[in-house]
């Protein structure tokens, strides 16, 4: 019964994400080659080590080199639209356009640097954070040790800052509201809804641990830094 019931969720919640994605933004073939050429507006936050945002509090900036090109397409989309509050993401998404939008998924969905393969099984957590996901029926979207999503435009998780899952979980709860914070889903936002503050800290903590391919690549001008 809980496996019928975890795969029903799991078809449902693939149509909500297939419907929500534009479906010219679905035609597009990026170019990852184009899109390294329009990464400058991005690698000052994404490509450096260690950076941190003060709004709407302070967290690491998320590791997008080498999550999947449809969910960077996704997640832009989402913020040219308003589905995500972030005056500065939303400033910049709405400079793109269809292509540029593939394009930069194209690049940084292979933009890495020797990722190991993310485990068929990921670590066991603790009891407490087992029950957490199992409530949450996470793996059930995002795949296999949380990174092997079941649809490219859902996020590979494992690996993922801890800070920054934190304040991506805590918007969803928020919703897309007249604010300067927060996140539309309807597939994330209910989920969300079910936790404490302290149990979805609790989870991120533990998807961070996790390896996931992940990474913050950075470009040849803040390399010197970082050695």
């Amino acid at each position: 019964m809980n496996k019928l019931k975890t795969t029903v969720f799991a078809l449902a919640v693939a149509s909500v994400t297939a419907l929500g994605l534009p479906a010219m933004a679905q035609q597009i073939k990026g170019d990852p080659k184009a899109g390294l050429g329009k990464a400058d507006m991005c690698i000052g936050c994404h490509g450096i080590v260690g950076y941190q945002t003060a709004f709407p509090e302070v967290y690491k900036v998320p590791k997008i080199s080498g999550q999947g090109a449809p969910y960077i397409a996704a997640a832009l989309n989402a913020y040219k639209t308003g589905d995500r509050r972030h005056p500065t993401m939303r400033g910049i998404a709405e400079s793109l356009n269809d292509q540029d939008i593939a394009d930069l998924a194209a690049f940084y969905s292979t933009h890495v640097e020797d990722a190991p393969t993310p485990p068929e099984q990921a670590k066991e957590p603790n009891a407490q954070v087992a029950a957490l996901l199992q409530k949450g029926a996470c793996v059930s979207c995002h795949g296999a040790n949380f990174a092997k999503p079941i649809d490219g435009s859902y996020p590979k998780i494992a690996g993922q800052h801890a800070d920054y899952l934190f304040v991506a979980l805590k918007a969803y709860k928020t919703g897309a509201s007249p604010g300067l914070v927060g996140r539309s889903n309807g597939v994330m936002a209910p989920l969300a809804k079910q936790f404490s503050n302290a149990e979805l800290k609790a989870i991120s903590n533990y998807l961070a641990g996790l390896e996931g391919g992940l990474q913050v690549v950075p470009e040849s001008r803040f390399r010197t830094s970082q050695k």
